[in-house]
């Protein structure tokens, strides 16, 4: 069995993820290596956007006071996640998508001017005919040094947890910086994108079934309890 399973993801998604995996089973410990800022941004008129498209809770946490003025308009969320994020702020939810924005962006009726808050590094997405897309910037992730009791736990065999591929390059950055052997690494990707950007020579790489932290979750225990590979 995988001696720690890690999580790195930026505060609070790497509480979450710690609580959720005690919930299915699951001893994860977090090390965030990334702090979520928020940035600057100028607003469009709020009568030129029919719906916000938001694809992480971030950018409903980090909007700022900008954000009050698209309070009434209806919501297009990423994921589950997401769209609890965005009713807990009082937002009103109108769709939710598979954990890709593409395929729900593909999915909505038009017309529909979309305002979309995101972070600076973010998936690009391409507007089917009548979708508009406005994409402003709200925040950054800022990466973290590898802390010493991480770097204890990837040196006895770890399990790592990406959530993103910035996580996942920056991640195998820090393990050439502090001469970390990937081979003696497993990781866990939410998705296929995120699995490719973390490079090759670790113990083991695999993907979750679906973008989402149950499936994440359930990916790791099947890791944990099985052989890894050679």
């Amino acid at each position: 069995m995988t001696a720690a399973i890690l999580a790195i993801r930026p505060e609070p998604g790497s509480n979450a993820t710690v609580a959720a995996g005690r919930e299915a089973g699951l001893a994860i410990t977090g090390f965030p290596l990334f702090e979520i800022r928020p940035l600057a941004w100028v607003a469009p008129s709020p009568g030129d956007v029919d719906g916000l498209l938001i694809g992480s809770a971030n950018a409903v946490r980090h909007a700022g006071p900008a954000f009050g003025a698209f309070r009434g308009k209806p919501v297009h969320a990423v994921g589950e996640a997401t769209a609890r994020a965005a009713q807990a702020a009082g937002l009103a939810v109108a769709t939710v998508g598979p954990g890709h924005l593409q395929p729900l962006v593909d999915a909505l009726p038009g017309p529909l001017r979309l305002l979309r808050l995101t972070g600076a590094e973010h998936v690009p997405v391409a507007p089917p005919a009548g979708i508009a897309i406005d994409t402003r910037i709200v925040y950054e992730s800022v990466p973290l040094p590898l802390p010493p009791a991480a770097m204890e736990r990837l040196g006895g065999g770890a399990l790592v947890l990406l959530h993103s591929a910035a996580a996942a390059r920056h991640f195998a950055a820090e393990c050439e910086r502090l001469g970390i052997p990937r081979s003696g690494v497993r990781l866990a990707a939410l998705a296929p994108r995120i699995a490719q950007a973390a490079g090759e020579g670790w113990r083991e790489v695999r993907s979750a079934s679906a973008p989402s932290e149950r499936a994440l979750l359930a990916l790791a225990r099947d890791m944990c309890h099985e052989r890894p590979s050679r």
